[in-house]
């Protein structure tokens, strides 16, 4: 059986082995890694913080030497005692810049979201991203609209995830702090 590491190009999340980093990726290159850490869900309503649960997250930003960041999310839920409860949201996708401070992110959820985002490196370390495009199956969350903000802030990578949807607007979903671990 061949694994990911037995193909003939890999990723990878270390600018010192594998393929030469593409000079389009310079603005989003402070993503390139592993990161590791907590957030919170937001609840299902505005307002209803009780509803909030904690979870745990691993993120991979990994490139094969062309000019996009390959993606990818597993979040798990925390229980108030620090217990993993189980799985909880996935997603995939792709940083894609265009220009010096133009980005793309293109991502896919198994729930039935696709989201196609476009912004800017607001400096060499933050991002802001609004989606352009949103598309769902029939029984995937209803989103509209979303909007991300994503920055590397005393070494953690930080984000917010906020969406709206046909009846409600634009609100916290999730947000986390993350800590790199390569």
């Amino acid at each position: 059986m061949t694994g990911p590491t037995d193909l003939p190009v890999v990723d990878t999340v270390d600018v010192r082995e594998g393929p030469e980093v593409a000079h389009g990726l310079l603005s989003v290159l402070p993503l390139l890694g592993e990161w590791h850490g907590e957030g919170v869900l937001a609840g299902t309503t505005a307002g209803d913080a009780a509803g909030d649960r904690r979870f745990g997250q691993w993120v991979r930003f990994a490139h094969d030497g062309r000019d996009f960041l390959a993606y990818e999310s597993r979040t798990w839920l925390v229980g108030d005692d620090g217990r993993v409860e189980g799985p909880a949201l996935r997603e995939s996708g792709f940083w894609r810049p265009r220009g010096e401070d133009d980005v793309e992110l293109l991502v896919a959820s198994p729930d039935g979201l696709i989201e196609l985002y476009v912004g800017t490196a607001r400096t060499t370390t933050s991002w802001e991203l609004t989606s352009d495009v949103v598309a769902r199956t029939p029984d995937a969350p209803e989103t509209t609209r979303a909007v991300r903000l994503y920055g590397i802030v005393e070494g953690a990578l930080m984000y917010a995830i906020d969406r709206a949807g046909a009846d409600t607007p634009l609100r916290p979903t999730m947000s986390a702090r993350l800590e790199r671990l390569r």
